[in-house]
């Protein structure tokens, strides 16, 4: 178990730490820790590229409520999404603990770079697959399909999610095509400022 503390750094650091503290231990998959609301919520690590501070988001026109905006990451438009309001709680509020994590997500078989947003990040934690319930059967007008499963940790659950599996393939499109216009208008901007 290792706390986790935002550093801009890639997370893979931490994985690389956390897999030698657990070497030779059979079936066990690490997962990051984090907040929203008063559940806690876990991210398979393999997924997770970095925990950055929250920065400021540039809002993108015509988005659903849930997609806040897009930030500059070292040069690439990544678009941020609050999962606060796609889970149908209250938005993400700005204090000390909140975070963006950069997670990398699958759209049509492509790769890309999605930030989430987090009350905070908690650690990484090892489970096995015994530790690990199938997710909650909730009847056919609840979908669940984004809960990988319910990890049991000291007591209480974590829900542990799907990240390819949280948005629709349509708002994965909407995410991915925000992300696109923005990086357009960043890119017409700075070749208009330079031939200026």
């Amino acid at each position: 178990m290792q706390k986790i503390r935002k550093t801009g750094l890639p997370i893979q650091d931490f994985i690389e730490e956390a897999a030698m503290e657990t070497a030779g231990v059979n079936e066990m998959t690490q997962y990051l820790t984090f907040r929203l609301d008063q559940e806690i919520f876990a991210l398979d690590i393999t997924k997770v590229r970095e925990v950055l501070d929250l920065t400021t988001m540039t809002k993108v026109p015509r988005t659903p409520d849930f997609m806040r905006g897009v930030i500059n990451l070292r040069g690439s438009v990544v678009p941020v999404v609050d999962l606060r309001l796609k889970f149908g709680m209250t938005a993400t509020e700005r204090t000390l603990n909140t975070c963006i994590i950069i997670a990398e997500v699958t759209i049509g078989g492509e790769r890309t770079l999605l930030g989430a947003l987090a009350d905070s990040v908690q650690e990484v934690i090892d489970l096995d697959a015994g530790q690990i319930e199938p997710p909650p059967r909730l009847g056919t007008s609840i979908h669940t399909e984004f809960i990988r499963g319910m990890g049991k940790r000291d007591e209480r659950f974590v829900i542990i999610l799907d990240v390819d599996r949280v948005f629709s393939s349509d708002e994965l499109s909407l995410v991915q095509g925000a992300g696109s216009v923005a990086e357009t208008a960043s890119t017409a901007c700075c070749t208009k400022e330079s031939s200026g």
